[in-house]
């Protein structure tokens, strides 16, 4: 079975993005290391399909780079676009039964890009199986939270963590086994 892979960035007081979801806070050069590129291309390369929200989608289309995501199967939620453009297919299904969908399809992991309001549906309905969370050494005050509303993550173990001389720290977390 595929597993949904969170793989996300945030403030140490637990924001994504800025309330308009800006990133800019992640391209501080003061935290740029040399040859480091946290896991990323590692991770990239153990997943085949990404899945995000509209917001973050028009997001990504804002970067002044091409469409990060090239040569993977991408789904975006959205409740007003249909079909699919050169990027994206665009999903208006129910979230958790697309997605419980695909995990029991072929293929490698699926990567959860975001934002706030998928992750927490996703969580809600315990269809993420890890978590790689990386804190960055800021305090937005306010912005996008990793998960909106009231949700729980207790189902939850620490399989481990790395600390980066730039103050970054990752927090790797699976989901428990049910016995």
């Amino acid at each position: 079975m595929r597993k949904v892979i969170l793989y996300i960035a945030s403030s140490l007081d637990g924001f994504i993005a800025r309330k308009n979801g800006d990133i800019d806070w992640l391209e501080d050069p003061n935290y740029h290391l040399e040859d480091e590129d946290y896991g990323y291309y590692e991770f990239y390369n153990s997943i085949d399909t990404t899945l995000m929200g509209n917001k973050t989608y028009q997001q990504v289309l804002g970067f002044d780079v091409p469409f990060p995501y090239p040569g993977k199967t991408n789904y975006v939620f959205s409740r007003s676009q249909t079909g699919s453009d050169e990027n994206v297919q665009f999903v208006n299904a129910d979230v958790s039964e697309f997605v419980k969908s695909l995990k029991q399809g072929d293929g490698k992991d699926i990567w959860l890009v975001g934002g706030g309001e998928l992750n927490s549906i996703l969580l809600s309905n315990g269809l993420i199986d890890k978590i790689i969370l990386t804190m960055i050494p800021v305090k937005l005050g306010e912005g996008i939270p990793l998960f909106s509303g009231n949700v729980q993550i207790s189902d939850f173990e620490m399989k481990g963590h790395k600390s980066y001389p730039n103050g970054f720290v990752q927090h790797v977390y699976a989901k428990k086994p049910y016995l």
